[in-house]
């Protein structure tokens, strides 16, 4: 049997790059179903309806973009095989959660973020500080990021339309996985953040959802 050599850095850098540029400008593809397709079926919405659901799934479309941009940042330069390992997985599952929410936007009539480069961008300067700070402070920026975003998309929950049982079958189904992967980084080792970088973070986050819930 035949093993792969090793990328080199340039090799990592490359394929860093190249992901972050079908994150931001591809149709991404899941890998598994969406579970909207397993969701109930309900009358159309009403155009008040349909808007808030897409509004809300831009801003939960946001959050998957820059769920790439960090995971991608941290396994770019931790220098732990294991631990870049781990962090390519769990980018690759948030892949479906990207598609989900992309398509699910689709459907409803609205659009992406347009300012969808510019969260990329900013969510990779921001995980390769989490990185160069060391390993275990990066998976406690992981911990901490899952569990904003699952407390996120628990809010989500109860401002989605009732009559839209397709977006919140996604939400619901996103919501169980970042709280599994904010378990798994913890238990690889993370360190707890100060409450002061804790506080800034959800500031940003709160920055975020504003402004990607109109643009």
């Amino acid at each position: 049997m035949t093993t792969r050599p090793a990328l080199t850095p340039l090799d990592q850098l490359l394929a860093s790059l190249d992901h972050g540029l079908r994150t931001v400008f591809a149709s991404p593809q899941a890998a598994r179903p969406c579970p909207a397709s397993k969701a109930e079926a309900a009358s159309p919405l009403q155009p008040e309806q349909a808007k808030l659901s897409a509004a809300l799934m831009r801003v939960n479309h946001v959050g998957e973009v820059c769920a790439q941009a960090l995971y991608q940042s941290q396994a770019l330069l931790t220098r732990n095989a294991e631990l870049r390992s781990h962090f390519q997985q769990a980018a690759k599952e948030e892949v479906d959660h990207l598609a989900w929410t992309h398509q699910r936007i689709a459907e409803l009539g609205g659009h992406i973020s347009y300012l969808t480069p510019l969260w990329y961008g900013g969510a990779f300067a921001i995980g390769s500080l989490a990185a160069l700070a060391g390993d275990r402070h990066s998976l406690g920026f992981v911990v901490e990021t899952e569990s904003q975003v699952e407390q996120h998309l628990a809010t989500h929950l109860d401002r989605l339309p009732a009559e839209d049982h397709a977006s919140r079958a996604i939400v619901a189904q996103m919501k169980l996985e970042e709280a599994r992967h904010a378990e798994e980084a913890l238990a690889a080792g993370a360190q707890t953040l100060p409450s002061p970088v804790k506080g800034l973070m959800r500031l940003s986050a709160k920055i975020m959802t504003r402004t990607a819930h109109h643009i």
